[in-house]
């Protein structure tokens, strides 16, 4: 194997060498208002933020900034994780958010007011957490 590489000669200068492509580069966009969706559960708050046709412009984890087992579903972590976001989405402009929480986490108010710090001025909060109507079917009775 060491002989097969000391053999190899250099290319001539006149070779070409394969191109390789260059990656697409991304357009930049302005974004003036954007939806901001907090969903917080007592393991992890993800905050993502979207334009108004719900392309997503920014997005930040509990986990990727960081915090590892039950830290991630604290409140300081949905702050941090909200501001990382924030900060992202300002890069595209957002001046006005409308907020959407979803979940029954401890992140939910201080995640919205670390948008609201970050210079986002906050429209309105919506809570869209699913809530069963009937619930699952019960089991059914043990027989003893």
């Amino acid at each position: 194997m060491a002989d097969e590489i000391k053999n190899q000669q250099p290319a001539p200068e006149g070779a070409k060498k394969p191109e390789q492509k260059a990656a697409p580069k991304r357009r930049f966009r302005t974004v003036a208002f954007a939806r901001v969706y907090v969903n917080c559960s007592f393991n992890n708050t993800i905050i993502t933020f979207t334009d108004e046709k719900g392309g997503v412009i920014a997005w930040s984890t509990s986990g990727g900034n960081g915090f590892r087992g039950t830290k991630k579903g604290t409140p300081f972590a949905a702050q941090i994780t909200a501001a990382k976001a924030s900060a992202k989405a300002a890069d595209y402009g957002v001046r006005q958010a409308m907020v959407l929480v979803s979940g029954p986490g401890p992140g939910r108010e201080t995640a919205i007011r670390a948008v609201a710090q970050s210079g986002i001025h906050v429209v309105s909060i919506k809570d869209i957490t699913p809530i069963p109507h009937n619930g699952c079917r019960p089991p059914k009775a043990r027989r003893v």
